[in-house]
């Protein structure tokens, strides 16, 4: 077998390493779950308009701002294929993406394969960004996670000094996520600026073409009235979601958050000491370094909670600095052959251990991939409503999807009166939509202590079909399907 031959098989089952990693780090690959009590609805809605005819506002909230939906729901109707099984395609791709353009970005930076190897042993082990309500990794097929992945890809376009890619792959991104392309194009700009003097009036022609079409999205197109102060009803919907408010975070979470630039710019440094920094690897850091100072200007913003500067979650910058800050430690680690081998042997069992622990001890019920909704009790009884008319309204407990695994809507393809977790995170958008969660939470306060009495009030209100009980909780309407767990009840 030749060299080029053995790299090639190498580099395979690195790869292929990197994806039973992460995922098992992630805890598994699981359909339906967290943020895809919105996006698979808001595909779902695509597929088939009839659906979600009164969450439809809650859902465009958000949807209306990406183009991610309409992709997968494209998949999914030029393939045949089911909707679980293209989100676990897609979350394949992002995996895949990810690894390759780390990889792409390790060596365009002249990294050492053993650099490389370690790099993607660390961006296996699944962690939160502090404060910033995004964790490196999702078991589960995210939009924010491929967006980030072709940005990963920017990045080694801008290491080789192929700015005008890197530009490109930053539009693609901002097609699948937004405010993730966002801040991979501010990295992406900078360094072009710095590392390309003749770019320059184009640049600065960009940037003035760009505040031009900000300032029309801001005051006449899709982000119109959102330069406003949040008041204290919308803000009372935000209130566990501290991340959004920087002035807020414990100083711990300053200091790390603030420790990413410090290791960036001393191992730039250390490298151009050595004679080893590429030619665009300052306009890459200064580009970085950016991203901090525009960190900075928002704090007072969202400490005005000015509405535009709190939705684009501009903390989320450090997710970016997380990934090269642990690129730079890869590098710096393996600095000798030696120390390479050893961290690359302790960090791989530790990766492989942390995943096994987290499937076989932490949580054994589940499975390292689990392509549908998990067989319970609730998905059986969702089963049952997706079987009922498109147009049914559905009341359950608020918090049913972090308490039984999924969402009504995404279980059963029906709207919901409320889902606590997603509908208040949506409500980050939109006022309207925060007024109808902080109604809609106060109605539904006393769910366990539910009465038929109290069921007919809110039908009432909000023109229910169908309530979802525990199976031991008795209620004085016509009982439509039961379980071992819940039971239906027709409110019509």
């Amino acid at each position: 077998m030749t060299a080029r031959a053995r790299l090639a098989v190498t580099a395979l089952a690195g790869v292929l390493a990197f994806l039973l990693l992460a995922t098992a780090n992630s805890g598994g690959y699981r359909y339906g779950v967290s943020d895809q009590a919105f996006y698979m609805p808001a595909v779902e809605q695509r597929l088939t308009p009839g659906l979600f005819s009164r969450d439809g506002a809650l859902l465009d909230a958000q949807s209306r701002l990406m183009a991610s939906d309409d992709f997968m729901a494209a998949v999914v109707s030029r393939t045949g294929a089911s909707l679980p099984s293209v989100a676990l395609m897609l979350y394949v791709v992002t995996l895949l993406l990810l690894i390759v353009a780390a990889a792409a970005f390790g060596r365009g930076l002249g990294y050492s394969w053993w650099a490389v190897a370690l790099f993607g042993v660390l961006l296996t082990f699944r962690h939160r960004i502090a404060k910033t309500g995004a964790n490196s990794l999702e078991g589960y097929m995210h939009p924010r996670q491929l967006a980030f992945g072709v940005g990963v890809a920017a990045l080694a376009c801008v290491v080789r000094g192929r700015h005008g890619l890197a530009l490109a792959l930053v539009v693609l991104s901002g097609v699948i996520h937004p405010t993730t392309a966002l801040w991979f194009g501010i990295v992406v700009g900078v360094a072009a600026f710095v590392s390309q003097p003749r770019w320059r009036p184009a640049l600065a022609t960009l940037v003035v073409l760009g505040a031009a079409g900000a300032l029309w999205a801001v005051t006449a197109g899709p982000l119109a009235g959102r330069l406003i102060t949040m008041d204290a009803v919308w803000l009372g919907v935000l209130e566990s979601k501290d991340y959004l408010f920087p002035a807020q975070w414990p100083l711990d979470a300053w200091l790390l958050n603030l420790a990413y630039p410090v290791v960036i710019v001393a191992i730039w440094r250390l490298r151009a000491a050595r004679g080893l920094a590429g030619p665009h690897e300052r306009g890459m850091v200064m580009g970085l370094l950016a991203l901090v100072v525009l960190f900075l200007i928002s704090v007072p913003l969202t400490m005005q909670r000015l509405a535009l500067a709190v939705q684009l979650q501009i903390t989320r910058v450090f997710w970016v600095l997380d990934f090269a800050a642990l690129a730079g430690v890869a590098w710096w680690i393996t600095q000798s052959r030696r120390a390479a081998v050893a961290a690359l042997a302790i960090l791989g069992v530790a990766s492989a251990a942390r995943g096994y622990y987290l499937l076989e001890v932490d949580q054994p019920e589940r499975a390292l991939v689990r392509v549908s909704l998990q067989e319970t009790p609730w998905v059986d009884a969702m089963r049952w409503l997706r079987s009922q008319p498109a147009g049914w309204h559905v009341l359950a407990d608020p918090g049913h999807a972090w308490k039984y695994g999924s969402s009504v809507r995404v279980a059963a393809g029906r709207d919901t009166l409320l889902e606590s977790v997603k509908d208040s995170a949506m409500a980050l958008y939109s006022r309207d939509v925060a007024l109808r969660v902080a109604d809609r939470t106060g109605a539904t306060a006393d769910y366990d202590q539910l009465t038929t009495a109290r069921v007919r009030a809110l039908d009432a209100a909000y023109d229910l079909d169908a309530v979802v009980v525990d199976s031991s909780h008795a209620l004085d309407l016509p009982l439509l399907y039961r379980n071992a767990g819940f039971a239906i009840y027709d409110v019509r």
